[in-house]
C-alpha cells in the first residue's frame, strides 16, 4: 500500500467512526424511529439480555476504538502493517454496526441478525489479521478483544431477538430457561477457549462482565438464570485468575 493509499484509508476508518458514534447518539437522542434500544429489547424480553447498565461498555469499546484509530497517524512499523492488512475491514465492521442500529430499531428483526453476523466476521477477521501481523502492540489489538467479546455477547442476544419475534418466546422444543443456561454454557465454554486459544483474558473479562448482568436482571423473576448466569461469572474468573496466576503471556 503508498503513502496515498495508506492516506486514503486512515481518513475513511476516521470518517466511517464518526458516521458509527453519530448514530449510536441519535438512536437514543431522537430516537430512530421513535423508541430506543433498551425500550425495543425490554418488549422483546429476550433472557440472555443483561442488565441495562451492562450496556455502558459500549462507552469503552468506542473510548478504545476512537484510541486505535487515532493511532493510526503515529503508528510504529508493525502497527502500520496491520493497519494496512486490515484494509477496509474497519470500514466494513462500521457499516454492519450502523446497519444494525437501523434495521433493529425500524423491527427487521431477521436482517439484524445478517447486520451481526456481517459485524461479528468482519471483527473476527481485524482481530486475526492482527494476531498474525508479528510485533504488534498492546494497544492495536486490546479495543477488538473488547469489541468482539462484546459482540460475541450481542449475537447469542440478536438469536433470542429473532426467535422472540418470531412468536417462539416461551422457547423451541426446550423452554427458554433451558435454552438461556445452556447459551450460558456455551458462551462460558467459549470464553475459556478463546483466552487459552490467543492468551487473550480481556475477551472473558467481557463475558464476565455480561454474565454478572444477566444474573442481576433475572434474579428476581428466573432465579435459576440468575444463579446459573453467577455461576459462569465465577467459573470464568477463576481462570482469568489462574491464567494470571500461572503468568502466561497476554498476546504472545
Amino acid at each position: 500500500m503508498n503513502y496515498q493509499q495508506s492516506k486514503i484509508l486512515k481518513w475513511t476508518n476516521v470518517f466511517a467512526l464518526v458516521i458509527v458514534i453519530v448514530v449510536n447518539v441519535l438512536s437514543n437522542t431522537l430516537p430512530i424511529n421513535g423508541q430506543t434500544a433498551g425500550e425495543i429489547s425490554d418488549r422483546l424480553n429476550v433472557l440472555f439480555t443483561p442488565a441495562g447498565y451492562v450496556f455502558s461498555i459500549w462507552s469503552v469499546i468506542y473510548l478504545l476504538v476512537i484510541i486505535w484509530v487515532f493511532r493510526q497517524f503515529f503508528a510504529r512499523p508493525a502497527d502500520e502493517e496491520a493497519y494496512a492488512n486490515i484494509g477496509y475491514w474497519f470500514v466494513i465492521s462500521c457499516f454492519f454496526n450502523v446497519a444494525w442500529l437501523l434495521l433493529f430499531h425500524y423491527e427487521y428483526f431477521l436482517l439484524t441478525m445478517v447486520a451481526m453476523i456481517g459485524l461479528l466476521i468482519s471483527l473476527i477477521i481485524i482481530y486475526r489479521v492482527i494476531m498474525l501481523t508479528p510485533h504488534t502492540t498492546f494497544f492495536m489489538r486490546l479495543p477488538f478483544s473488547v469489541y468482539l467479546g462484546w459482540v460475541s455477547v450481542a449475537t447469542i442476544v440478536n438469536v433470542g431477538v429473532v426467535f422472540n419475534s418470531l412468536g417462539f418466546e416461551e422457547g423451541l422444543f426446550l423452554s427458554n430457561v433451558t435454552w438461556t443456561i445452556l447459551l450460558l454454557i456455551v458462551a462460558l465454554a467459549l470464553g475459556i477457549w478463546f483466552t487459552a486459544t490467543n492468551r487473550d483474558p480481556f475477551y472473558s473479562f467481557v463475558l464476565v462482565w455480561a454474565f454478572i448482568g444477566i444474573g442481576v436482571e433475572r434474579q428476581g423473576e428466573y432465579p435459576a438464570i440468575a444463579v446459573s448466569a453467577w455461576a459462569a461469572a465465577a467459573i470464568l474468573g477463576l481462570y482469568l485468575v489462574y491464567y494470571f496466576v500461572t503468568k502466561k503471556r497476554i498476546y504472545q
